[in-house]
């Protein structure tokens, strides 16, 4: 659930300028003189009614890293460059489910968001969603199917069948549509059904965070789940999970980077000047913190990049034919 929620949608107010003219009575040599001073005048009100088009703030939606102490404040960090950079209030949340981000998204109350590949679908689709950048991952991005270490029962996707399995978030795709998705090929399963209980699983859950699903089957609670391996690695660095008491059993494709988007009814200016700071952010310290990489940076990212996620909405039976 999105924390701090906005207490109140920001509505661009779009000011009406009237440009007041008097009838001269000059002779035809004032004319041209008169026409030049209208014109300019009307550029003025042009620029300036460009300007008032903007809104009054702005809220970004970040993820949480709840292995990273010093993530919170490093998104602040940003959140004030930003601020800078704009002229204008930057509010900065933290998101913890996808879906929630996208209605808000959607009814105007959040405006940048941080998304997984396949929520971007469902953000461009439900809220009108524009792509605005990638952010690179130091390693390949993918999902690994984890059980307890001495679970002597399971040790491939087959052995799945009549336990117990926890997704991430059905907004998620690593920590739902993409090991869905290798789970409906592989195994030939039905794609409307397989979240029922007693058709494949015996039950299945769905715990919000990645962390959540990797702590619950470390603990027993649930016999196995998917979670993307990179944070099953933070975790096992900040030690909070011990590596030992994991088995990897299997793992999807690698998945496209996670993006920054956009609400698309912004002003076209607005819309460049975010995009062009997210390009020009040089902060070192903030990608080590944040991405774990300080030489990456975030790239400029189009609808070709994601091609790939149509291949696994078909596999899903979701009609995802790119525009």
């Amino acid at each position: 659930m999105i924390k701090n929620k906005r207490g109140l949608a920001v509505i661009a107010t779009i000011m009406a300028f009237a440009v007041m003219t008097t009838a001269g009575c000059g002779t035809k040599e004032n004319t041209g003189k008169e026409n030049t001073t209208k014109e300019a005048t009307e550029n003025d009100v042009t620029a300036e009614s460009e300007a008032v088009e903007w809104p009054e703030e702005i809220t970004l939606v970040q993820m949480p890293n709840e292995n990273n102490p010093n993530a919170g404040q490093k998104h602040d960090e940003f959140r004030q460059e930003l601020e800078e950079y704009l002229g204008i209030k930057v509010n900065e949340m933290e998101g913890t489910d996808y879906s929630v981000g996208i209605e808000g998204m959607a009814s105007g109350n959040i405006d940048v968001m941080l998304v997984s590949p396949m929520s971007y679908y469902q953000a461009k689709e439900r809220a009108g969603a524009e792509l605005l950048v990638s952010t690179p991952m130091a390693d390949d991005y993918y999902t690994v199917f984890i059980t307890q270490a001495d679970n002597e029962e399971i040790n491939s996707l087959e052995d799945l069948k009549g336990k117990s399995f926890a997704f991430v978030d059905q907004a998620s795709s690593s920590g739902y549509m993409y090991p869905k998705a290798k789970l409906v090929k592989d195994l030939d399963l039905n794609s409307d059904l397989l979240e029922n209980s007693d058709y494949f699983f015996s039950t299945v859950a769905f715990a919000g965070q990645h962390q959540t699903v990797a702590t619950g089957v470390s603990m027993g609670d649930y016999d196995a789940g998917a979670v993307a391996a990179s944070v099953l690695e933070q975790m096992e660095e900040a030690g909070a999970i011990d590596a030992s008491t994991i088995k990897i059993i299997d793992q999807t494709d690698t998945i496209p980077n996670p993006a920054y988007v956009i609400r698309g009814d912004l002003p076209e200016d607005l819309k460049s000047k975010i995009k062009e700071f997210f390009l020009s952010y040089d902060n070192e310290d903030y990608f080590e913190q944040i991405h774990g990489d300080k030489s990456i940076r975030f790239v400029d990212v189009t609808e070709d990049d994601y091609k790939i996620i149509y291949d696994t909405l078909e596999a899903l039976g979701i009609d995802g034919e790119a525009e």
